[in-house]
């Protein structure tokens, strides 16, 4: 596909300049992240890239070094006791996720496309796999982002995934990285506790009321 030549051109031009003017702002996170907790700065972590690859995501550390590993925050009981304080801002201003630019400057990740899946999240990447998600760049971020983001069950967060699959191009990537500035500020469907807590959130109170 040639648009995806393109896209990979934008994605270099575009990450190395974001390497060079967010500088000052990596220096001042990395040491906020080292006088606030004891840990290294960054955190990586085994995901899902094109074509169900692996590779290790990049992101400004956000939680307790003794934080169980490989688990999805929704699956940790009472996610905000093992993030930190400097983790909070990092994560409720999107923040922590900075250090994706040199994985997408590398060539693992894209500005845009699905978000890529931990390696044992295999409930969305077989469900991926039905619209061809899986077969494109994952993204720092992308269209199930911007309609959703944490609050999305699976099976929605997948059908988003492949409906960029099927619309992606210039004008679609460029729709998705405004919408994402927009949910950042907003900081719309940003929940701690993930996919699909805010759903289970309201059907819990419903049947609190009916009972």
């Amino acid at each position: 596909m040639v648009y995806l030549k393109i896209k990979r051109l934008i994605d270099i031009i575009l990450s190395f300049l974001a390497l060079i003017i967010l500088s000052p702002v990596f220096l001042i996170l990395i040491i906020a992240i080292k006088i606030d907790s004891k840990g290294p700065v960054l955190f990586k972590q085994k995901r899902v890239g094109i074509h169900k690859s692996h590779f290790n995501i990049l992101k400004f550390r956000t939680m307790r070094i003794d934080t169980p590993k490989d688990c999805p925050t929704h699956l940790l009981e009472n996610p905000d006791q093992w993030i930190t304080k400097v983790g909070k801002f990092l994560r409720k201003t999107s923040l922590d996720e900075l250090p994706q630019i040199w994985n997408i400057f590398v060539g693992e990740m894209s500005i845009i496309g699905p978000r890529p899946a931990l390696w044992n999240q295999y409930d969305l990447i077989e469900e991926r796999d039905k619209y061809g998600a899986n077969d494109v760049p994952v993204g720092l971020t992308g269209w199930a982002q911007i309609n959703g983001r944490d609050e999305l069950p699976i099976d929605i967060k997948a059908n988003l995934d492949g409906e960029y699959v099927e619309k992606m191009s210039l004008w679609f990537d460029l729709i998705c990285f405004l919408g994402t500035i927009s949910s950042v500020l907003r900081r719309k469907g940003v929940i701690e506790g993930g996919t699909g807590m805010i759903a289970k959130i309201k059907k819990e109170e419903k049947e609190s009321s009916n009972s």
